[in-house]
Formats: structure tokens, C-alpha cells, sequence
């Protein structure tokens, strides 16, 4: 799998072109000032009014018309202005980000004003209810410090940036507290810096002294959550257009239903939106276009998407001893996009245009159009996916390929022992093996397994057929870590059914009496790639581990976890992996095509930064289960594991991306390996991982020819077979930016900016990282604005139709454990949501940033439908309501303290709020019945379990609950919907001045 013309692409830390718009994608100080046109001369755009502005919402409405403005109240701006903690405060100057800055906290001239209307109560958006922790109005009260107003900044014009946040009960006002409030709830005890880190730079001087009486004009109404753009109305309005239909994928550039709809493909030549999408279906014909909107150019594949059993399956093409055919010169395989020529004798690639000869046994006569007469009886030549038969030359050393193979390696340390943990795993194991994947139409699964177990020594079975019981094997030299039998260690379970049987029975009685708690790590996974070397096989490691390696032995790690380095420079260093051994492990895996899923049972740190780097890196999975207990855990771990178990799956995959000319693949993120910048390799690739690719232009593309991209997986199927699976989609290309910014993509947009983010924070501070964030989507909304949208006041907010949701999406990835900053999360939570994302498909980080709420008080029991969900605000709950909230990853019932107690009853079987139980029953009534199959359908759509937590109103576990409610504040910083959209409002106007 050969190409020629692609160069490296240096990391983040080096000078290129990525996100934010700068030179040094998240790396090094830009050469030029950041605000106006990216690497071109200042912009000219109008200055902004002087004196008092105005700042009106204008939203594009969900249907393509033209631009209105929404009957919303005016967002004045005059005096000066001082923040509390909740909005995100400007960005402060630094050695990674110098740009035009506003003047430092103490000169700044500016006071937002959401109209002081003496009824607004609170922040709109959080229900009307006090801010700020039921504080009394502070309206210019005289004992806040009283400093004197500073008039506008002169150079602004008398105005400057308006700071959004919420107003203190009946002032309409933003204010610093005064000196006596910094004890107080709601207060924090040091200033916040962007989205909720500690703030550095000059103090803050003292409060606006006034109020809502010193304000000039009408009172306004209060501005309204329901006109800002509403994630749960797009999707039910893409629902009701596109759901139930037929998506043909005949034409080009066309965009798909939305990943939350339910639709059928019909694959009719390019590949279906499960197996790629992109960020825009329009791609800008040259660089200057696209450096100057700064969308990026991605396509995010999951090349092993479930297919829906009303869909076709993929087509598997066999061309004999031949092989596939394809382009002499850039290698693409024969695809769609190839016109023949020369009455069927050669034909032209479309990636390079290279004219090539037709091989005698695929000649076929054209038709009038110039078509082949066998077209529709070829999946190659009519079909965007399908598969060749790989010949010997695609398998490695020539030699076929062998059935991969499973290696249980249990971790029998005191911990796992106490816990219930080995003989869970051991008795879930009988079932589990005839659950083996295998081939659609096979009797049996093809694929081997093997076991080990260990704690500071590891102990390999022999479980071969004709043994009448199990012999083990101590290898207690970790160093020079070696397999101690080739014969019997790897086997057909079917076979071997009662001697394995017999093993599980006995490991968990044989280290019953156990004290050993030191566990070894790396020499594990080293024994199972040797396993699988001597074997000549591929094939995955399901490890079930619970402490921090301490042992002596390769891969010993120590505790670093340190709560001083947030929010500093050092922090990068928390989610870095140590190098070394476990760096070298990852290259021996994917080499031998061995995949690690690590099973983790902590009930203290384990530096998972570092653990879980090998599964990363090898298509692997990981899951974490803090504190494990059979009684409250075991289902919940026993059905990610079954799920793990059984999911369609290829082995040592390698992938290459290639393009028509003019553009080729520059970056890639995923749970991937890369030797070097084309080949994409992946010791397993299974159902649920996608790799986003980001395009860079190379030339100009053409309108006429658009842009086509091809992705081909050389794999290893589960019963032995070398096959390619081929993904082909063809692209719009215009000059036109409107035309870009019409046909993007919101949800593949936020998987890019995502695994962007999580990559660039190992390197960067995550405060430059978050203002690079707001950076890019200011310029993106920005260059809108200017280019595609009617002229209107500049303080109006517009937004691009197709990305209308982008800020909220954007605000609740940076309100993420892994980028928000808080020492209340924990180092491995924040790592293990780093790593699992970095895998994600589009529907998953959809889901994962905002997720589903469903109100269940007044469910229809007799309707099979679940209830249509609400915005994720802690206005929509209600006291005498029953909600159920899920991310993918998480599953939550809250109730209200007014929950009726018939519901309350008929749900748990017991009499009131107040004696809810920690789990929910099975019961036979149609509430409960309802309430079951809502969450088993859920279930059954997520790739991994979650476990259910019930949440009682007011309750100390509501803390975890309110923390995924994204349109609100974060618990551990972070700015509301609305706040965020005022301040990316202001962003915008600073960059088109």
C-alpha cells in the first residue's frame, strides 16, 4: 500500500498550520497578530458604534431562509465592568498566545447589561432562581468598595468588550463582590482565570458603583433561554424531515440526516454517513479559502461500522490470484470514480488520472454512455464500501494468515481476591466462550484462547484437549519475560471445553488464602505478545488489573499525581505517559497485531495516563471501574465485557487514506499507531472506533471534479482470511465559502475540535488551550458573518445555519473533565475520558457533549416511543418530575422531592420520595415495564454499559448528576449557554474590528 507525494507533518509543538488559526496550530507564539485575516494584511471592517451599543441575538431559524432577528431584548453596554466567578473571563496575555489583548482587569472599561428589569430574578437560563448562591442584590450597594467609575477605554470609542454573565438578583448589573463577600457561598476565595482556572495578572479594582438606577433607558424583558438555538429542537426537526427515510448516496456532496436520525442507506457509490463523515461536503477549492474560514477539512471513518440488519451487508469482491485491481500509479483501488475509456480497454483513475490498462480478465464492453454493460453486476464499480479477497502478497512474509486468538489475563492479587473479582471473571468465562466472534454463516468461532494469571509472578495453563486436568507453569523471572509452553496454551475452546471449565473452577480457590498485593504490569502484556509471536497470530489481551504496578520489574511506576500542577504550566505533565517501557510495548504490539483491553478495578490512583497508553495505541479499549463491588458493579463491568467479547472485529489492520489531487490527509487521531505519515496502523480495529483525518490542500481543487477520498483497511478477519475493506466518498468543491459553510457537518466539526483539543493539551497549558478553542470558532462564525451573511448591525449575533449549534457544543467540551482544570476531579478520570474520546465515532461525541434528558413523569405507557428530550438545564427539571439522563458513558434517574407517590410507587415498590432505593426493581406494572425497556433500548445502543444511579433532588450524589446538565454552569467551572454565546459574541466583534 503505496503513494507517492505525502510529507510528514510536524506535532503540535511544532510550527504548522491547525487549529485556532494561528501559524503554530497549538504550538508556539504566532508571527502575526491573530484578530483579522489569517496570515494575510489587517482586515478592514467597520468600526463598531461609539457611546452605548447594542447588542440584539439574530439566530438563523432551522429552515434555510434568510436571516431575521429574533424579537429578543437589547444587551446594552457603558461603564465598567467587573465579573463574577461564573462567566469566563477574558483571556490574559501569555508567552503562547500573544494576540491584540484587551488592557488588564484593572482598566477596563466595561459593564454588560442583560436588561435590568427588577423581575429577572436570576440568570434566565438557570429557571429564574437566584444566582450566585441566593445572594441579596448588590445593586451599587455603598459598602462594596465604592471605586470610582472608569469611563471608556479611549481607544475603543468610549465602549469596549461587553463581558457576559449573570446579574445579581434585581440589578441587571455585573459586579465584582465587594471585600465582604469573599467568604460568602458563590464566592470564590481567588479570581477566575478562562473558564474557571485561577486567574493570573493584575488584581481586580473594586465594584460598579450604581446599579440598575444609574442605567439610562427603558427597563427590558428578560432575555429569553428559548431563543437561543436549541440542540433538542434540531434534532427533532431533522428527526420529523429525514427520520424513517431512505438516504441514497448517489449524489455527491451531499450532507446526511443528523447522527441522531434514524434513517436507511442505500449505498448507491459512495460510502454510508456510519462509515464516514465530514466536516463540511463542500470542500474550498484553494488554501487561501480555507485558511481563510478556518472550518476544518476532516473526515471522521469508522471503517468497522455496525451495519443495521435492514441494510445490505458489505459485498466481499474476489479477483482471484490476481488480486485487487488498481491504479499503477497512486495505488487506489477500482472504485466507482474510474471511467473507462478506449471501449472498456483501459481506464483513468480518477484520484491521479493516470490512464491504465484494462487486465484481459476484467474486460467488459461499454455501453452508449460509455459505461460498463456488467456495471450494477460489480460492487466495485457501483457500490461507495465493499471488500476484496487479499491475495498471499498482502499477508505478511506471504505466508496466509492464522484464526486470531483471546488471552484472559487475570490479575490475582489480594485486592481482586477480596473483592469477588476473580471468581466473577472466572464463572462469567464458561458462557462467555461460546459467545466468540466469528463469520457471518460460520457454526463456531475459529478463534483460540489462552490464560494467564498473576500478580508479581505469572502463572500460564496448559489447557490442551487430551489433558484430564490443567498443569501450570511459574514464570518468575519478569525481566526476561518468555512463554514456558507453545503446545497447549492456545487452543479451540470447543475442544477444550472441560479442561478450561475445570480451570476456572479452580483459579479463584487456588489464590484464595493470597497476600500478595504487588502487581507487575508490563511483562504481562509482553508474555501475550510473545504468546501470540510464537503462534504466528494475531489476536487481543483482555487484562483485568487494580493497582499501580509496583513490583520490581519492567514498567514499574510510581505515583505522580500531584494537585499542585492544575492549572499550571506542569499540568500537561499529569496526562503525559512515562517513556520508556511502555512505549517500546505498544510498537511490539501493533507489530505482532496484538490489541490490549485493559479492565482497571482502582481504588486509588493508578497512573492511568500511562496504562492505558498500550491500549490506546493498539485499537484497544479501556474501562474503569473505581472502587469495584460485585454486589453494586458486577453487571455493569459483566456487560462491557461480554459486549467487549462478542463485537465484530478485524486484526493487524493497516490503513491508508488516499485523495484526488490537490489535497491528501495531513493528521490523523485515533486509537492508532503511525511508523510514518501515510499508513495508519491498528493492532485491532473493532465496531466502535473511528480515526479522524484532517485534509490539507496541496493545489487548487476543481468545482467540475470535486474531491474524492478512498479509504482502504487491509485486515485480518476473525476466522483467519486477509481481506480489504474499501470506503470511497466523493466531495463539493467551490469557491463560494457560503456553499462551505451550508453544507457543514456541527457533530463531525466537535469530534474534530475534541481529539484536537485532547491531543494538543500534552503539550500545551490547558488554559492556551481552551482560548485557541474559542479562538478558531470566533474566526469560523466570523468569517461567516462577513463573507455569507446580509449586512446588519454589528451588534448582531449570526450564526451559520448548519452550525448553529457549534457554541454549545464547543462550551460543553470545554466544561469536559479533561480540560477543565479542577483539582475536585480526579488525575484518572480526567486521563481515562482523554483516552476513550480519542477512539470515538461522531455519534459518540455527539452524545458524550451533549447528552439525552428524558422526562418520564408523564410517559405514555401504552406508546412504544420514548419521550422526546428536553435542553440539559436545570430549568427543565421539575420538583414533581422523574428524569432519566445518559452520555454514553453514564446513566442517571433523578427525581424530584415532589415525585408523586403513586410514580414513586409503582417504579420502586416503595410508599415516597424518602425511601427511594439505591437500585431499581423489576416489577409488574406498565410504569415499571416502560421505564425498563426505555433503558434496555439505550443500552442496547451505547457501545459500552452503564451503570444505572439514582439521584434524589437536594441529595449529595445530585453534584455528579448536575455536572452533565452542559446548557447550565459547570460545578467545576466553566461558563452557562448563554454566557458563552455573549462572550463568543464578543469574540467575533473582535475579530472583525
Amino acid at each position: 500500500m503505496s503513494q507517492q507525494g505525502y510529507v510528514a507533518t510536524p506535532p503540535y509543538s511544532q510550527a504548522q498550520p491547525g487549529m485556532g488559526g494561528y501559524p503554530a496550530g497549538f504550538g508556539s507564539s504566532p508571527a502575526q497578530p491573530l484578530y483579522g485575516h489569517y496570515g494575510g494584511q489587517p482586515q478592514s471592517f467597520p468600526a463598531p458604534p461609539t457611546g452605548k451599543a447594542t447588542f440584539l441575538w439574530c439566530l438563523i431559524p432551522p429552515v434555510k431562509s434568510s436571516l431575521f432577528t429574533l424579537p429578543l431584548p437589547i444587551l446594552q453596554v457603558q461603564g465598567p465592568c467587573r465579573t463574577l466567578r461564573h462567566p469566563p473571563p477574558l483571556p490574559q496575555p501569555s508567552s503562547h498566545f500573544r494576540r491584540p489583548l484587551p488592557q488588564p482587569w484593572d482598566k477596563q472599561p466595561w459593564l454588560a447589561h442583560l436588561g435590568g428589569h427588577p423581575s429577572m430574578g436570576g440568570h434566565p437560563s438557570m429557571g429564574g432562581q437566584p444566582s450566585m448562591g441566593g445572594q441579596p442584590s448588590m445593586g451599587g450597594q455603598p459598602s462594596m468598595g465604592g471605586q470610582p467609575s472608569m469611563g471608556g477605554h479611549p481607544s475603543m470609542g468610549g465602549m469596549g468588550r461587553p463581558f457576559p454573565g449573570p446579574p445579581p438578583p434585581g440589578s441587571g448589573v455585573f459586579q465584582q463582590p465587594g471585600p465582604g463577600a469573599a467568604g460568602q457561598p458563590g464566592y470564590p476565595q481567588q479570581p477566575q482565570g478562562q473558564f474557571g482556572g485561577q486567574m493570573a495578572g493584575p488584581g481586580m479594582a473594586g465594584p460598579f458603583q450604581g446599579g440598575a438606577a444609574h442605567m439610562s433607558g427603558p427597563p427590558q424583558k428578560k432575555l429569553d433561554p428559548d431563543s437561543i438555538p436549541s440542540t433538542t429542537q434540531v434534532t427533532e426537526d431533522d428527526q420529523a424531515k429525514r427520520g424513517g427515510q431512505v438516504y441514497a448516496t448517489n449524489l455527491r456532496g451531499q450532507v446526511p440526516p443528523l447522527v441522531t436520525t434514524d434513517f436507511t442507506v442505500q449505498d448507491q457509490g459512495n460510502a454510508s454517513p456510519r462509515f464516514m463523515r465530514c466536516t463540511t461536503y463542500s470542500f474550498p477549492c484553494t488554501a487561501d479559502l480555507a485558511k481563510q474560514c478556518q472550518v476544518p477539512l476532516g473526515a471522521i471513518i469508522k471503517p468497522f461500522a455496525t451495519v443495521p440488519k435492514n441494510e445490505t451487508p458489505l459485498y466481499v469482491v474476489n479477483h482471484g490470484e490476481t488480486g485487487p485491481i488498481r491504479c499503477n500509479r497512486c495505488k487506489a483501488y477500482m472504485c466507482p470514480y474510474m471511467q473507462f475509456i478506449d471501449g472498456g480497454r483501459r481506464y483513468q483513475c480518477g484520484f491521479c488520472n493516470c490512464v491504465n490498462e484494462v487486465p484481459a480478465f476484467y474486460f467488459q464492453h461499454l455501453d452508449h454512455m460509455g459505461r460498463r454493460v456488467d456495471l450494477y453486476e460489480r460492487p466495485e464499480l457501483s457500490l461507495g464500501s465493499y471488500e476484496f479477497e487479499a491475495t498471499l502478497d498482502y499477508c505478511k512474509n506471504n505466508k496466509p494468515a492464522s484464526p486470531p486468538a483471546y488471552i484472559f489475563m487475570i490479575d490475582v492479587s489480594y485486592a481482586n481476591i477480596k473483592s469477588g473479582l476473580v471468581r466473577l471473571v472466572c464463572e462469567e468465562l464458561k458462557t462467555l466462550l461460546d459467545n466468540l466472534p466469528r463469520e457471518d454463516g460460520a457454526e463456531s468461532s475459529t478463534v483460540k484462547v489462552g490464560f494467564v494469571t498473576y500478580n508479581k509472578i505469572l502463572h500460564f495453563y496448559n489447557v490442551k484437549s487430551a489433558l484430564a486436568q490443567p498443569q501450570m507453569m511459574v514464570v518468575s523471572d519478569t525481566a526476561e519475560m518468555f512463554v514456558p509452553l507453545l503446545d497447549g496454551f492456545l487452543v479451540n475452546f470447543q475442544e477444550s471445553r472441560a479442561v478450561i471449565n475445570n480451570l476456572l473452577d479452580q483459579i479463584p480457590d487456588m489464590f484464595a488464602d493470597t497476600n500478595e498485593s504487588e502487581t507487575v504490569f508490563a511483562p504481562v502484556i509482553q508474555a501475550g505478545v510473545e504468546a501470540l509471536k510464537t503462534a504466528e497470530c494475531s489476536g487481543k489481551l483482555f487484562i483485568f488489573h487494580s493497582s499501580i504496578p509496583t513490583a520490581e520489574a519492567p514498567g514499574k511506576l510510581k505515583n505522580r499525581d500531584d494537585k499542585k500542577l492544575i492549572n499550571t504550566e506542569k499540568e500537561k505533565t499529569l496526562f503525559q505517559p512515562q517513556k520508556g517501557v511502555y512505549e517500546q510495548l505498544s510498537k511490539d504490539c501493533v507489530s505482532q497485531g496484538c490489541s490490549v483491553d485493559l479492565f482497571l478495578f482502582p481504588s486509588q490512583y493508578v497512573d492511568l495516563a500511562t496504562m492505558g497508553d498500550v491500549p490506546t495505541h493498539t485499537g484497544g479499549s479501556i474501562f474503569k471501574y473505581s472502587n469495584f463491588q460485585v454486589e453494586m458493579d458486577g453487571e455493569h463491568f459483566l456487560s462491557d465485557l461480554r459486549k467487549d467479547v462478542e463485537k465484530a472485529i478485524g486484526f493487524d489492520a493497516i490503513m491508508r487514506v488516499r485523495t484526488s489531487t490537490g489535497f491528501r490527509a495531513t493528521n490523523f487521531f485515533g486509537a492508532i499507531h503511525m511508523n510514518n505519515t501515510t499508513d495508519v496502523e491498528m493492532a485491532a480495529v473493532d465496531c466502535d472506533k473511528a480515526v479522524t483525518v484532517e485534509f490539507k490542500h496541496d493545489d487548487k481543487l476543481s468545482e467540475e471534479t470535486g474531491a474524492l477520498m478512498q479509504c482502504a483497511l487491509l485486515y485480518t478477519t476473525v476466522s483467519g482470511q486477509r481481506r480489504l475493506r474499501i470506503h470511497n466518498l466523493s466531495l463539493n468543491c467551490s469557491a463560494q465559502l457560503s456553499e462551505l459553510y451550508k453544507s457543514c457537518e456541527t457533530d463531525a466539526l466537535i469530534n474534530f475540535f475534541a481529539k484536537s483539543a485532547y491531543r494538543a493539551m500534552l503539550n500545551q497549558p490547558l488554559k492556551t488551550v481552551r482560548e485557541i478553542l474559542v479562538n478558531q470558532t470566533a474566526h469560523m462564525l466570523a468569517c461567516y458573518r462577513k463573507n455569507c451573511s446580509s449586512p446588519s448591525a454589528a451588534s448582531q449575533l449570526i450564526l451559520p445555519d448548519a452550525m448553529k449549534l457549534f457554541p454549545v457544543y464547543l462550551n460543553s467540551l470545554m466544561k469536559t473533565g479533561p480540560l477543565v482544570g479542577s483539582a475536585e476531579l480526579s488525575t484518572d478520570d480526567r486521563a481515562h475520558q482523554r483516552l476513550i474520546a480519542t477512539a470515538m465515532g461522531v455519534e459518540d461525541t455527539q452524545l458524550l457533549l451533549y447528552p439525552r434528558l428524558i422526562p418520564l413523569h408523564n410517559m405514555d405507557v401504552a406508546s412504544d416511543v420514548v419521550p422526546a428530550p428536553v435542553r440539559c438545564s436545570e430549568e427543565r427539571l421539575t420538583d414533581a418530575g422523574m428524569f432519566l439522563l445518559e452520555n454514553g458513558r453514564s446513566l442517571f434517574l433523578w427525581l424530584g422531592q415532589a415525585c408523586p407517590p403513586e410514580l414513586v410507587q409503582r417504579v420502586f415498590n416503595v410508599p415516597s420520595f424518602a425511601h427511594l432505593p439505591s437500585s431499581l426493581p423489576v416489577l409488574d406494572n406498565p410504569q415499571s415495564k416502560k421505564l425498563r425497556s426505555i433503558i434496555d433500548s439505550l443500552l442496547d445502543q451505547r457501545p459500552s454499559a452503564m451503570k444505572l444511579l439514582i439521584v434524589k433532588q437536594k441529595d449529595r450524589s445530585e453534584m455528579l448528576f448536575r455536572q452533565h446538565l452542559v446548557e447550565d454552569k459547570g460545578p467545576h467551572g466553566g461558563a452557562s449557554y448563554m454566557d458563552f454565546l455573549c462572550y463568543v459574541h464578543c469574540e467575533i466583534r473582535q475579530v472583525l474590528t
